[in-house]
């Protein structure tokens, strides 16, 4: 059997979607998860990709799949698992053999594993897009030694999102360089949502808007300046209807939102590096607010929830807002990475 360029071990959504991306560039990619039901599953589904998916049922068979000197992509949950998964995996690998940790980490733990590898080659890998990006061109921020982002660039870059013609992959700096930054775009997104949120708040709330006149003004301003995905997918959830109560969806999502701590890192971090992020740290303060429901039914039962009509704002004003707040959090973010 050939020898598979490039392995990926972990096929929840994002992994999976990876590694199709990757068989779809040209690349054999060897694939293994933990439940072997879902690995013969995963190469099944494969279609016209299975010829450049090679599926093992053991970690052995797996390393073995792979050309040397082996590089591995892992695409497990962050935390303990990826230094269990290490642990593994090294007794297996040769001395010049990458591990790539492609998941949500925290990049402390990134810088930490960097000098636990020691001369051991590994990399840091931050992957931005959710699951159709990481299936059809992820954002990819890269942290280790530049040596070792060499070995796997071209692969990368080739899965890699484009933008005008140029790569959306590339290395970063040392340790958890790539980590951080992906945090720090996280942030970044972050304080974009929580101002489409609040947009969304005053044409509800302050103009007296209907979900579907909201959705319209979204997909109008997503023709201008505010092109964008959060923008387009704003309007279209603002349009969707709920299929059980026939209700607008956004009025019966329950308004609580949870993270995963990427953003909650990003003002930790800031406040480190004394740089000052404050339309990233009121989106995460806005999300802990978001989720103490109780507490704000106390709040209402008390004081009410009667909205405030905002007489003279328009839809130019709030679209007028929305761009100067994004340059404003993108500036913020930038400023930090400088920082860091």
């Amino acid at each position: 059997m050939k020898s598979a360029e490039i392995g990926l071990m972990g096929l929840g959504t994002m992994g999976a979607a990876l590694a199709l991306n990757i068989a779809d560039h040209g690349f054999d990619v060897a694939v293994w998860n933990r439940t072997t039901q879902k690995t013969r599953d995963f190469h099944n589904d494969a279609g016209g990709l299975q010829d450049k998916v090679h599926p093992s049922e053991s970690v052995e068979d797996f390393v073995a799949a792979i050309a040397k000197p082996r590089a591995i992509i892992l695409m497990v949950p962050a935390g303990d698992p990826v230094d269990e998964q290490i642990a593994a995996l090294r007794p297996l690998l040769d001395a010049d053999d990458l591990i790539i940790d492609a998941g949500n980490a925290n990049f402390h733990d990134t810088n930490r594993r960097a000098r636990d590898a020691a001369d051991l080659p590994y990399l840091g890998m931050g992957v931005s897009g959710g699951e159709e990006g990481a299936r059809f061109g992820p954002s990819i921020m890269g942290g280790g030694k530049r040596a070792h982002w060499d070995r796997v660039a071209h692969i990368l870059e080739a899965i890699s999102a484009k933008y005008d013609g140029a790569p959306c992959a590339t290395w970063m700096g040392e340790e958890g360089a790539g980590h951080f930054v992906k945090a720090v775009h996280n942030g970044i997104e972050y304080a974009d949502m929580q101002m489409i949120a609040e947009a969304y708040g005053v044409m509800r709330d302050g103009l007296s808007m209907s979900p579907a006149q909201i959705s319209l003004a979204f997909a109008d301003w997503d023709k201008g300046a505010l092109d964008s995905y959060l923008t387009e997918i704003s309007g279209k959830v603002a349009a969707a209807v709920d299929p059980k109560t026939g209700k607008p969806m956004l009025d019966v999502i329950v308004d609580a939102a949870g993270q995963k701590g990427t953003g909650r890192w990003t003002v930790i971090e800031a406040q480190h590096l004394a740089a000052p992020i404050p339309a990233i740290d009121a989106a995460v303060v806005a999300r802990n607010l978001s989720s103490q429901r109780d507490v704000r039914a106390l709040g209402e039962a008390l004081f009410g929830a009667a909205p405030q009509p905002m007489d003279g704002i328009t839809l130019a004003d709030l679209e007028g807002a929305l761009i100067a707040g994004k340059i404003i959090c993108y500036a913020q973010g930038f400023e930090m990475i400088n920082k860091a």
